[in-house]
């Protein structure tokens, strides 16, 4: 970006033009620096590098302070419907044509159409031209656009981004007038220290004095074990924790493996014990029938192997789910990160557990590393209790005026691109509760894959 287009935002933004807020948001593109230099798993593959996303810097995204669940992201969020209002009267955007992957160095008409889709949200300068040429102008606003989306910042235009990209602007607009009533029903006193876990976004926030403390990646409920919309506190901390197989989970999926597979408890480390406490083996049970869900399957504690990681948080809830680590790490490194059984998976834990345990004597960094090295069964209770809030927000804008939108994985607003195939879908707007039932929709080619066993439901 020249230092004469950076002017140009400046100017748009002392103006006041519809653009300006938007814009004012660049401070997620590449600094002016990087661009110059630049001359202008859990399932298969994915466990070879499994550890590679924890410290991954791609996966830092420079964000406002301001948590979600705020009276100035609910006042940014108004603004935002307003200046979408005004792009929906101008007409809104076209369609960029998706057959083909556009990236730098592609030239052609949809690269016409692709500057013209970012400069009408306000992701590229208009003054940059309308160029046929995939410059590092339309790389930066691309890798805007994808920040603004949840999407990893790789400049590509692909099946993603396309799908993204190609959602009319008054869709946009309703998805935000429909994400405010939801903010305002969070508007009240949350506490002085509370968690928000924002399940379309597959992200943690914890909050201290109305100021986010930390920020984690986290993976949620698949589209069939959804993650359920919920107000509670977290209680207590297990670490080294051991995992009780669930019997939902012993029926759809530990028999099915077992039938394929007939070392994967061994493989997995996971006993099997009947209702007087005695241990069995697994040529005891019979794998062609529902036998199994009579007995209790454990599996011993090791963040190497065990579903859970080395750590499982609590919290009250009649759902059966909780928050927890996890040894694949892989997948906080996927645009896509539905992939529990109700539970959430939360990247960095460490960080996420010593927040939570600040105020309690004799946890601090140290101490909780002590304790996941022992690899002993450890538990400590919260000192005080830190409320969590479990939401279902689609759409929000922040004070820097980015509009911040995500997909709408349970169908729950009610329209949008996938909402055409179950027009009987309604938005569930208001209030906080567990999520009913939803209309299935096709799972990805990576869901329908045999899997490890993660998580209760």
């Amino acid at each position: 970006m020249t230092t004469g287009s950076l002017g140009l935002a400046r100017r748009d933004a002392a103006r006041g033009s519809i653009f300006a807020a938007l814009l004012a948001g660049f401070g997620l593109l590449p600094s002016f620096d990087a661009l110059a230099a630049q001359g202008g798993g859990l399932f298969g593959e994915q466990a070879e590098w499994a550890q590679r996303y924890d410290a991954d810097p791609r996966l830092a995204i420079t964000r406002s302070n301001t948590p979600v669940l705020s009276v100035q992201t609910f006042a940014a969020t108004e603004q935002a419907i307003e200046t979408y209002r005004q792009i929906v009267a101008d007409g809104g955007w076209g369609m960029v044509p998706a057959g083909h992957v556009l990236k730098l160095g592609v030239s052609g008409p949809a690269v016409v159409a692709l500057r013209k889709r970012l400069a009408a949200s306000g992701d590229l300068d208009p003054s940059v031209g309308g160029s046929p040429i995939f410059d590092s102008y339309v790389d930066a606003g691309v890798k805007h656009f994808q920040a603004r989306h949840g999407l990893t910042e790789t400049g590509v235009v692909s099946k993603e981004t396309f799908a993204a990209l190609n959602v009319p602007a008054d869709v946009r607009l309703r998805q935000l007038e429909v994400n405010l009533v939801r903010l305002r029903s969070y508007s009240g006193n949350l506490g002085e220290r509370f968690v928000m876990a924002n399940i379309p976004a597959m992200a943690v926030e914890t909050v201290e004095n109305g100021v986010v403390a930390t920020r984690h990646n986290a993976g949620v409920g698949k589209i069939d074990r959804q993650s359920p919309v919920m107000m509670t506190k977290a209680i207590d901390i297990n670490f080294n924790p051991y995992w009780t197989v669930p019997a939902s989970i012993i029926r759809k999926d530990l028999i099915p493996r077992m039938q394929k597979d007939a070392n994967y408890l061994n493989d997995h480390k996971i006993r099997i014990f009947n209702k007087e406490g005695q241990e069995l083996q697994s040529d005891q049970v019979n794998w062609n029938s529902l036998e199994a869900v009579n007995y209790k399957f454990r599996q011993d504690p090791g963040g190497d192997v065990n579903s859970l990681g080395v750590v499982r948080i609590n919290i009250n809830n009649p759902y059966g789910v909780y928050m927890h680590d996890t040894p694949e790490k892989g997948i906080f490194g996927d645009d896509d990160r539905f992939v529990s059984s109700g539970c959430i998976r939360v990247q960095n834990v460490r960080d996420y557990v010593t927040w939570l345990l600040k105020d309690t004597p004799g946890w601090d960094r140290e101490h909780i590393d002590e304790a996941i090295r022992s690899g002993q069964r450890i538990d400590a209770k919260i000192a005080t209790q830190v409320p969590v809030y479990w939401v279902y927000i689609t759409a929000w804008a922040t004070p820097e005026g980015l509009a911040q939108f995500r997909e709408d994985i349970y169908q729950r607003d009610g329209f949008g691109p996938l909402a055409a195939d179950n027009a009987s879908t309604t938005a569930t707007a208001t209030i906080p509760q567990a999520i009913q039932s939803s209309p299935q929709r096709a799972l990805s080619a990576r869901s329908q894959v045999l899997e490890p066993m993660r998580d209760e439901e």
